[in-house]
This record gives C-alpha cells, sequence and structure tokens, in this order.
C-alpha cells in the first residue's frame, strides 16, 4: 500500500473546501487507497493553523469540528515518532515532513510548498503536488 506524509496545508485545504482540487486526497483516505503517515510535530502543526482565527473564523470551524477532524486522520493515519532529525530544508519548518516521512517510510510525500517540491526525489520518497499523487492512486 501507498504510503504518504500530506502536508498539513493540503490537510487544510481539503478539510475547508471538500469540493475543492484536494479533496479527494480526503475522500482517498476514507477509502483507504493509501496509509496516511503522521507525527506530532506534524498534528500540532495541523491543529495551531486550524485553530488561527484567520482559518476557524473565516471558514466556520468550531473548535469540536477541528478536534473532530485531527481525531478522523489520527485514526486513519500511522503515527511515527522521528528518530531522524534533518536540516536539509531550506525552511526549517519544513524538515518535520522529511522526518516524518522518513520514520513512516513514506513512499509519498505530498505538499504544495516550493522548499519541499524542489527536493524531489529525497531518498527515495517522491515529492509530489497533490493532483500528480491522486495520479498515482488510480494508477498505481
Amino acid at each position: 500500500m501507498i504510503r504518504a506524509v500530506v502536508d498539513t496545508n493540503i490537510l487544510i485545504r481539503a478539510l475547508i473546501k471538500p469540493q475543492g482540487s484536494v479533496g479527494p486526497i480526503l475522500t482517498c483516505l476514507r477509502a483507504q487507497a493509501y496509509e496516511l503517515v503522521l507525527s506530532e510535530p506534524l498534528i500540532e502543526e495541523l491543529l495551531a493553523k486550524l485553530l488561527l482565527p484567520r482559518i476557524s473564523g473565516k471558514y466556520h470551524l468550531e473548535d469540536q469540528d477541528i478536534r473532530d477532524y485531527v481525531h478522523f486522520l489520527t485514526l486513519r493515519g500511522k503515527l511515527v515518532r522521528p528518530t531522524t532529525r534533518l536540516s536539509v530544508c531550506r525552511d526549517a519548518k519544513d524538515n518535520m515532513v522529511l522526518e516524518a516521512a522518513l520514520a513512516g517510510r513514506a513512499t509519498y510525500v505530498v505538499s504544495s510548498d516550493q522548499d519541499l517540491l524542489v527536493l524531489d526525489p529525497f531518498r527515495g520518497i517522491h515529492i509530489v503536488a497533490a493532483a500528480e499523487f491522486l495520479r498515482a492512486l488510480r494508477n498505481p
């Protein structure tokens, strides 16, 4: 099965616009088309971003909705504890994405962040945009 770390920005976009271009990322997760790889730092970042008033307020997300979403992701995903610390990304905060991917033996990192996309491939891990990942799920 395909294992993937999905960057928090993609997970946020999938939640707030499920009919949008990245919404199928969640549909495929529900259908167990891939295994989501998560780490505590990624979950903490996701929660922090979703709880920002500019996101929760603009998209009318209640605290319970946000917690339910994160709970769904943790139930469907595989929580890993990265032991390798990296410093390969221009933006140091992006290193946690790659650390989770290595710890979870992910085959993909899904992101719209150019600082990550330029590293493709990274130690055998494909770093791709959401559209390319969805194509890979349709044509394994």
